[in-house]
């Protein structure tokens, strides 16, 4: 199982493919690594010799940020909204929808499973 920045990627499955397994590549940039690097894109990631392996790796370091660097660099900007207080980082601290969505319905990726709210008792009940 060729190994590319700390990750595992699956044997079985054509290079191109088996490039996406890495944060911050897509498909796109799959195929243009896999051009870059001059290795045949079909080519199952088992059949990879360590040179190509390591040409792959030596690419990712000079051209792309990728896995730990993204991810660290995708928390420092959402850190960022949320000490300076824009309406941004104030949404990401509540844990609601960012970019605008309605939260009336609809928003229980973000909200989480629902907490009932006991109603107001009727008119009926207090007597």
């Amino acid at each position: 199982m060729p190994r590319l920045l700390g990750v595992d990627i699956p044997n079985e499955r054509p290079t191109v493919i088996a490039l996406t397994y890495l944060y911050g590549i897509g498909p796109s940039v799959a195929r243009e690594l896999c051009h870059k690097a001059g290795i045949d894109p079909q080519k199952r990631a088992r059949e990879l010799h360590e040179d190509e392996v390591a040409r792959i790796a030596a690419l990712l370091d000079k051209d792309y940020v990728v896995e730990g660097q993204l991810r660290r660099q995708t928390a420092q900007n959402i850190s960022r909204l949320r000490d300076i207080g824009c309406y941004r980082g104030v949404r990401h601290r509540r844990g609601l929808p960012v970019r605008g969505q309605r939260t009336r319905t609809n928003a229980r990726t973000r909200k989480g499973p629902r907490k009932t709210v006991a109603g107001k008792k009727g008119v009926k009940d207090l007597k």
